[in-house]
């Protein structure tokens, strides 16, 4: 679970600040993705990064598993994302020099628990599994520039659920993909959600996806807002 409340960013702008996130308030529960869209410097960014506790808000709190952010020390936040949150960039940001295989495994040695660290066997049939669960057991040895596009992204979704994460944050998963590959990632990022029973935050342009989500928000102005209560934007998305 994580809840985002009564969320303010600011940024510095000469002698003034600017805000990217006004006031914004989300809940997501496991098992349930919830999609962000809105336009282009809208505050969307911003708020994955306050969500996934790389950027301090000015104001209001970020709960994951119960757990309020704000209250940790920078190493505290470092390790609750390294135990309970899952990363998906919009570039998969793979190692050129690793197999799919290692790119799961090199999430095991970023732990601080030594016994987990040491446990290479059972992080050895994790990530066995995960590739299998993405459809990528044949390719487990292929290294980056071997694989298209929509692979490099299958592989991005299981490194980010190698640690077992409770939430979820994704980051336009289908920007660099064709149609039928970006239906394909939502289809299995759904699928993977409930399996896990993550809370996954979805951003994303594409509005066709949104009706497909647990439920959907639009920012516009650093402003969160349920898409449904705009009957043409979400008119628009369907």
């Amino acid at each position: 679970m994580i809840d985002l409340a009564h969320i303010t960013l600011t940024f510095p702008d000469g002698t003034s600040r600017v805000t990217a996130i006004d006031d914004a308030s989300l809940h997501v529960e496991a098992g349930s993705t919830v999609g962000i869209t809105g336009p282009s410097g809208s505050g969307k960014s911003s708020l994955l990064a306050v969500a996934s506790t790389l950027t301090t808000p000015d104001r209001g709190t970020v709960t994951i598993d119960g757990i309020e952010a704000s209250g940790l020390s920078l190493p505290e936040r470092a390790e609750l994302r390294r135990t309970r949150v899952g990363l998906v960039f919009q570039q998969s940001n793979l190692l050129s020099s690793l197999t799919a295989f290692e790119q799961l495994l090199v999430m095991n040695e970023l732990t601080t628990d030594r016994r987990r660290r040491g446990a290479r066997h059972a992080a050895r049939n994790r990530a066995a599994e995960l590739l299998e669960a993405v459809g990528l057991s044949r390719d487990a040895g292929k290294r980056p520039s071997q694989l298209s596009g929509g692979q490099r992204q299958r592989v991005n979704i299981a490194r980010a659920l190698m640690h077992r994460p409770s939430v979820l944050i994704v980051d336009e998963p289908t920007s660099a993909l064709d149609q039928e590959r970006g239906t394909q990632i939502v289809d299995l990022l759904l699928r993977l959600t409930a399996e896990h029973d993550t809370a996954t935050i979805l951003v994303t342009h594409d509005q066709r996806i949104l009706p497909r989500l647990t439920s959907a928000h639009m920012m516009i102005d650093g402003r969160l807002r349920p898409l449904e209560q705009d009957a043409s934007v979400s008119a628009s998305g369907r």
